[in-house]
């Protein structure tokens, strides 16, 4: 099998909050359409790691994008480069619909209606509970609902590397195994995602490769089916998890 071109490569990437070092000279890539998986316990910087890629946090090193140094562009850039953010928190607007909200996520797009049209289709052919509430208002949503919700409205900005915070968070587990079912659909149509996941058997189940973060450093790395497998990996992240996770 032909190793693809990284999308992503971050080089030396540090992120401080005053004198605290949140993230130590951090080296990672995502490679074209893979999905690649950050576990790591509460704490590790793994949220602070996605902040510094989006440009919503202050860092040193490199962020590459597709051959192109994003390190000092802002967020604004980052998007129209082709990155795609889910934060844990989900941000919907509550009192919009779903409908409403997905259009949101087209609003910096500029290549027409039709094309709009057809990401939404995309959308709700991935998540057919959406289009079934598509005129609800998303604070009525399920927390997978509104998961899905969230999902969706990035992808409408079709985004070429798709980041995703803590999807599973709050989830029951069979919701968690269909959202992440849904993440690697989109990785098997082509799209990069990097996922940011602390239930760390349910991330390496779907991912290509990961990437195990402990206090700020990259501590293992490798094949999900590798790491999930890893002796030191099983006793730290996955022992206390139940088989249904």
């Amino acid at each position: 099998m032909t190793q693809q071109p990284a999308l992503l490569q971050l080089r030396g990437l540090s992120v401080s909050y005053g004198k605290v070092q949140a993230v130590r000279n951090l080296a990672l890539q995502v490679a074209a359409g893979s999905l690649v998986a950050v576990i790591g316990a509460n704490g590790a910087g793994k949220t602070t790691l996605l902040g510094a890629i989006m440009g919503l946090l202050p860092s040193r090193g490199q962020v590459l994008f597709d051959g192109h140094d994003l390190s000092r562009a802002d967020t604004q850039a980052r998007v129209e480069a082709g990155i795609g953010l889910v934060t844990e928190k989900r941000d919907l607007f509550g009192s919009m619909s779903v409908h409403d909200n997905l259009l949101l996520g087209a609003f910096r797009r500029r290549d027409g209606r039709a094309a709009r049209q057809r990401e939404l289709e995309r959308v709700y052919a991935l998540f057919p509970r959406l289009k079934e509430r598509q005129a609800q208002q998303a604070q009525t949503l399920s927390g997978g609902e509104r998961q899905m919700l969230a999902l969706g409205r990035a992808l409408m900005g079709a985004p070429r590397l798709l980041m995703l915070d803590e999807p599973s968070l709050g989830l029951a587990p069979r919701i968690v195994r269909e959202v992440l079912h849904a993440v690697a659909q989109l990785r098997d149509a082509g799209m990069s995602v990097l996922l940011i996941e602390q239930n760390a058997r349910a991330a390496l189940q779907v991912a290509d490769f990961g990437y195990v973060l402990e206090l700020g450093e990259v501590s293992m790395h490798g094949p999900a089916r590798q790491l999930l497998h890893d002796p030191k990996v099983e006793a730290t992240y996955l022992g206390l998890l139940r088989e249904d996770e």
